[in-house]
């Protein structure tokens, strides 16, 4: 990946204000990631690489999650989102997204998916 594109400084104060104001689903989700509770690995939350601010992003397995809510579904969000992940995909990152849903009625199955994704060392 390149350097000096993670956590830009004009991005600070954005990602401050999606920290402090996660969806119901962010948080469900967030309680699960953080403290490196899924085989030791460290999720960040609301980090940025270039003018992309992601909800959670654990760096040593270059794995972004995203929890979608219904703001994603239409014409504008999803040209975004593609145009989002082709680039991330050009990093080296992998991008998994979930519904807010899955996340309230399959935690578990989610948590799953996201461990698939971790390399084995």
């Amino acid at each position: 990946m390149k350097r000096g594109i993670n956590n830009l400084k004009y991005l600070k104060a954005h990602r401050k204000n999606l920290r402090n104001n996660p969806t119901k689903a962010e948080t469900m989700l967030w309680k699960a990631l953080r403290k490196n509770q899924v085989e030791g690995r460290k999720f960040r939350r609301q980090h940025s690489i270039s003018n992309y601010i992601l909800d959670f992003y654990c760096p040593e397995e270059k794995l972004a999650v995203e929890v979608d809510g219904e703001v994603h579904y239409n014409m504008v969000n999803e040209q975004y989102d593609h145009k989002r992940k082709w680039f991330l995909e050009h990093c080296g990152i992998q991008l998994l997204r979930f519904e807010n849903k899955q996340i309230f009625e399959n935690l578990d199955i989610v948590l799953e998916a996201i461990k698939d994704r971790f390399r084995t060392k």
